[in-house]
């Protein structure tokens, strides 16, 4: 038995596409819009912004600080014992669903 297609994702140009024919704005009023709600989440998400950003009725994007972890003695399936190397801080960014989107998936 062959394995049935996955369906793959829209496009960009689809997305754009869609947006113009629903919205009745043209195509290059949608990609100025597009183009400034990522400036927006930039802006918000950058290390001088608040670090959380909410899209309305479908995503909370926010960073997490993670602290820097220290070299440490890790013990291997076997039970010897091995260097783990220390990591630094870093930002790791963070989407969560909302519950409208949630409630789409239902």
């Amino acid at each position: 038995m062959a394995a049935a297609a996955k369906p793959k994702s829209i496009s960009k140009s689809e997305i754009l596409k869609v947006l113009s024919e629903t919205s009745e704005l043209s195509k290059k009023q949608v990609i100025s819009v597009l183009d400034a709600l990522a400036a927006l989440v930039s802006k918000n998400i950058n290390k001088k912004g608040p670090g959380v950003i909410s899209l309305p009725g479908l995503v909370k994007i926010k960073v997490v600080n993670k602290p820097a972890q220290p070299a440490r003695k890790g013990v291997m399936v076997l039970g010897t014992l091995r260097d783990l190397p220390a990591k630094p801080a870093s930002r790791k960014v963070r989407v969560l669903p909302l519950k409208a989107l949630k409630d789409m998936v239902k």
